[in-house]
């Protein structure tokens, strides 16, 4: 993930879907809700924390890490841009 592109859970759980070979019907088996609401899953930039246990669950990957490093990245840079400033 680039440090200056927003993190985009939807097209994260897409890619990992589809790196693992499965469907969008196979995710909405496993999530209880019809194909449609997967795809308007994969659009989304930002999901249901409920939701995304669930995803996270049937796709045995955590996807809450990918916001984790979201906010180390964030954090790294904030103390980065500190530093600039305070030497200004």
């Amino acid at each position: 993930m680039e440090n200056s592109e927003p993190l985009h859970i939807g097209k994260i759980i897409e890619s990992v879907m589809r790196s693992q070979g499965r469907s969008p019907s196979w995710l909405a088996a496993q999530i209880c809700c019809n194909r449609d609401n997967v795809y308007k899953i994969f659009r989304r930039q930002h999901i249901d924390t409920e939701l995304l246990l669930d995803i996270s669950a049937a796709l045995d990957v955590n996807f809450f890490q990918y916001y984790v490093d979201a906010l180390r990245t964030k954090k790294i840079q904030n103390v980065s841009q500190t530093d600039t400033q305070c030497r200004l």
